[in-house]
């Protein structure tokens, strides 16, 4: 048993929302036991007025420290886990990309044992981008490998996939009706849809919207386009708030528009994340980055090189949203999302003893997943 003392506490108000509270202990072993006073006899742990916050959820990541969700060998994917830690990111969802069906469905069984490994960040399931989508808004997905949605076509992984990218003008909404009967969230994304086809598959259950601005149809003002729907529903929408896909004033626009309950902070990084500037590689294309900017050889944006600390530090700096309820889009909205929240996203008793402590510069100093902990 563990007594964490002298932090800034994150902790759920009586209407759920996030506040700092200092001066609380707060006491786990693999589970919340109970905040307040220190137990006697725990182990102490000193916080040193940092931040002690629920651990990160980051629901869409291809990769980081050289590796990738697609890369053949377990080990990569187990080496992936073993890294996010070290960003604050207590559990993940591994995200595939377009490529040839075979090799995606080898992902999708690594995930699957995946979510039995004992270090690092959880892995909760799935992410799949990329198949289902539209070629005018491929971004960095490889258009030969673009196929029209069939259900029949992820049939065997619904205990692994929890999201799933379709670009609602490709496919026909019986999909999105039989996604959400198995409890996958179908998301709007690489999607040249209209306003009009974008909320009506909204209106279906396709309540969620993969990196908001990037790779789908803009915000016009007589074509709003998958922004608008997004803008103009309770769709729940990914930002990557890296400052490269999403300038700081497209952030404030964002926040001001939309609920903090709909908005949940992501990377998409890529294996390059961690790794600083040279070549890299995404399903076989070369990447070139260079300082937080990361492109295919003919210019297209492909994902970051962000992690989950410095996203959540840009968009509060950005938005002026206080640190506490920052941190809710980075933990309690995708657990609530993934229908999770009943085991962790917020440190409340009897939740998983998922831990991140931060500075004031968003640094990391200690991540525990289950109570152990990963990072010091």
């Amino acid at each position: 048993m563990m007594t964490l003392i002298n932090g800034r506490l994150i902790l759920p108000d009586s209407n759920g929302n996030f506040k700092i509270c200092a001066g609380s202990a707060l006491n786990f072993d693999e589970k919340i036991i109970s905040v307040g006073k220190p137990i006697e006899g725990a182990e102490i742990i000193d916080a040193e007025n940092n931040f002690v916050s629920p651990g990160f959820i980051n629901i869409h990541i291809h990769g980081a420290a050289g590796f990738d969700t697609m890369d053949e060998n377990i080990n990569a994917l187990k080496n992936f886990a073993e890294f996010l830690p070290s960003t604050g990111v207590t559990s993940f969802l591994p995200t595939t990309m377009t490529m040839p069906l075979e090799k995606i469905y080898r992902a999708l069984k690594r995930i699957r044992i995946g979510k039995n490994f004992s270090q690092g960040a959880k892995i909760l399931g799935a992410n799949m981008e990329g198949g289902f989508i539209s070629k005018k808004f491929k971004g960095a997905q490889a258009e030969e490998n673009i196929i029209r949605a069939d259900f029949s076509l992820i049939k065997n992984f619904f205990d692994v996939i929890k999201i799933i990218t379709v670009a609602p003008e490709e496919i026909d909404f019986d999909f999105i009706d039989r996604c959400r009967e198995k409890n996958i969230i179908v998301s709007i994304g690489h999607s040249a849809a209209t306003y009009e086809i974008a909320m009506a598959a909204i209106a279906r259950g396709a309540n969620h919207i993969t990196h908001l601005f990037n790779a789908q149809s803009g915000l016009h003002h007589r074509k709003p386009g998958v922004v608008g729907a997004a803008f103009d529903s309770s769709a729940i929408v990914e930002l990557i708030a890296d400052n490269v896909h999403v300038c700081p004033a497209a952030q404030r626009i964002v926040a001001k528009v939309k609920p903090r309950s709909e908005i949940i902070l992501i990377t998409d990084s890529l294996r390059a994340c961690g790794l600083g500037d040279g070549l890299s590689e995404l399903g076989g294309q070369k990447v070139f980055v260079k300082g937080n900017v990361a492109t295919l050889e003919d210019g297209t944006l492909a994902g970051s090189v962000a992690t989950l600390n410095n996203v959540l530090k840009n968009f509060c700096e950005n938005t002026s949203t206080d640190i506490a309820a920052g941190v809710e889009l980075v933990t309690k909205n995708p657990a609530v999302e993934l229908g999770i929240f009943d085991k962790t996203g917020s440190l409340e008793v009897g939740k998983a003893a998922d831990i991140t402590i931060f500075d004031d510069d968003f640094n990391i100093k200690k991540t525990f997943v289950n109570g152990n902990l990963i990072r010091n």
